[in-house]
């Protein structure tokens, strides 16, 4: 899009998913706003969210049972307010996003609802079938080609500017020219997704890589719950097939987990077999295929006579059928794969950092809800929850900041950079991965200490993987530091929970 005729706006958002998108628009009235996008307006995590959007709508749920299933789900270390305000709040957000233009399915009149792993109810929203993502993008997209919302794409944010403490701008580069721009603005909002591509096999597309997370670290705010970084137990893996997140709402329908055997195996590992929470069924698939040597193990639909796959799950069944397994007769392989970061920039309830000026939401964001193991479709309902209070918070004009936290402690960013992508992405999948070590995280540290230093270029492969090598030694470096296993954060040297010790968050920021 054209270049802004202006560098001063009343809000800058670094970030165009759901979460980006829907801060903008709720903050027009506020004055200008700016758009920063390092790809495409629709590149981005939102796009491939295809288990839904979680909010207590129905008729025999409520907020109440919402916040004890997200409090369970997260192994001991979700916010209760922070929880309390995602669940309490949830469906007037519903609302808003129908007001959007977003189309949630409906079915003989009534908002349709599915049901999803260590969710006691259905509660879970969906918009064209799998496509839930997609649908809030798109719409959101449309709504925000406003006079008053500018949308830069293929800029990068390299930079938030600094002033006696407190964050006055961005500094962006052009990606196409290669020109390097500030723009400046009284508050500037993060939501720029989570950092998947840290991994080799993951669901999220290629912009995750961090780059709001390090932006924060570098400008000096706290860093809080990094190491939890949660697995989806079922991507599909086939050979020469990219990545592709088979969603859990098709076990929600009653698909089951097989091993090679054949063996439905869940009911051995969790009361609630299938839809047991994502940490337990993603190590337990990591065990099957240990056991039988295998890459994969099968997700079986065959079974689901009542459930009109192709119309359900549309995404899922025609990138199943390019791949050649039709799921009406086949079973799919699939395995885990990196997909959300439970941690990131902490913020309070306002979505604000411990920089004043700064903001974040969304996955880029810390809120503690969703503890060491996020509930399932919990994270679209997060950005908009918060995205709405970070400009509620703005409007006020009461500024301030997230308080500090009395333990964060202090680490030195690494002064390398990764040398390539995948060696990256190796790294912390042996290192860092769904079981971890303390020998196998100091051998990734260094690693990472042996590698070159930074690439003066800028352009957007070198920019990200500084960035990416800043969020891998953060996370390892948390990972190495919690001696216990608890939620997506697991270690076979130390493989129970020790609540004595470890009943807390983990914050870090940068060493002065």
């Amino acid at each position: 899009m054209a270049s802004p005729h202006r560098n001063d706006f009343a809000l800058i958002v670094i970030g165009s998913g759901i979460s980006g998108l829907f801060v903008a628009l709720e903050a027009r009235h506020l004055g200008p706003v700016l758009v920063l996008t390092k790809g495409s307006i629709d590149d981005c995590n939102t796009r491939w969210a295809q288990g839904g959007i979680a909010a207590a709508v129905g008729p025999l749920d409520s907020p109440g049972q919402h916040l004890a299933d997200t409090i369970s789900a997260g192994a001991g270390l979700v916010n209760e307010e922070a929880a309390r305000v995602l669940c309490y709040e949830a469906p007037a957000r519903i609302h808003d996003l129908v007001t959007y233009g977003v189309a949630f399915d409906s079915l003989d009149g009534e908002v349709a609802l599915g049901r999803e792993a260590a969710h006691g109810r259905s509660r879970v929203l969906h918009a064209g079938g799998d496509r839930t993502g997609a649908e809030i993008e798109t719409a959101l997209s449309a709504a925000a080609m406003d006079p008053s919302i500018t949308i830069l794409d293929h800029t990068l944010a390299t930079r938030l500017l600094v002033t006696h403490g407190r964050v006055t701008g961005v500094e962006a580069v052009a990606l196409q020219s290669g020109a390097t721009e500030t723009y400046a603005a009284p508050n500037v909002v993060l939501a720029t997704g989570g950092a998947g591509q840290l991994y080799s096999h993951t669901t999220n597309p290629d912009v995750a890589t961090g780059d709001g997370i390090a932006l924060a670290f570098d400008a000096g705010a706290e860093i809080a719950d990094i190491e939890f970084y949660q697995f989806h137990p079922t991507a599909l893996r086939v050979p020469g097939v990219p990545t592709f997140l088979i969603s859990e709402a098709v076990r929600g329908e009653g698909a089951t987990l097989r091993n090679a055997r054949g063996e439905a195996f869940m009911r051995r590992y969790h009361p609630l077999g299938d839809l047991a929470p994502r940490d337990i069924v993603a190590r337990a698939i990591v065990a099957e295929m240990r056991a039988d040597g295998a890459e994969s193990v099968s997700l079986d639909c065959t079974g689901l006579q009542s459930v009109d796959l192709a119309a359900r799950f549309p995404a899922i069944f025609a990138f199943c059928i390019e791949a050649g397994i039709d799921m009406r007769r086949d079973p799919i392989p699939v395995s885990p794969a990196a997909h959300y970061l439970m941690g990131g920039v902490r913020t309070d309830i306002h979505g604000r950092t411990t920089l004043p000026g700064l903001y974040a939401c969304g996955e880029v964001a810390c809120t503690g809800v969703h503890g060491a193991n996020r509930l399932a479709s919990n994270s679209l309902m997060e950005t908009v929850v918060f995205g709405k209070r970070v400009v509620e918070h703005i409007a006020t004009g009461e500024g301030g900041s997230a308080t500090h936290h009395p333990d964060a402690a202090s680490v030195r960013g690494p002064d390398t950079a990764a040398p390539a992508h995948r060696d990256l992405q190796h790294l912390m999948w042996e290192g860092a991965g769904m079981e971890r070590t303390g020998e196998g995280m100091q051998n990734a540290l260094a690693t990472i200490a042996r590698w070159p230093a930074p690439e003066p270029s800028r352009t957007r492969a070198a920019f990200e993987r500084r960035q990416m090598t800043v969020m891998a030694s953060l996370m390892l470096h948390a990972a190495l530091a919690r001696t216990e296993s608890r939620g997506a954060h697991f270690r076979s040297d130390y493989p129970a929970a020790d609540d004595a010790n470890w009943r807390k968050q983990q914050v870090f920021v940068r060493e002065a």
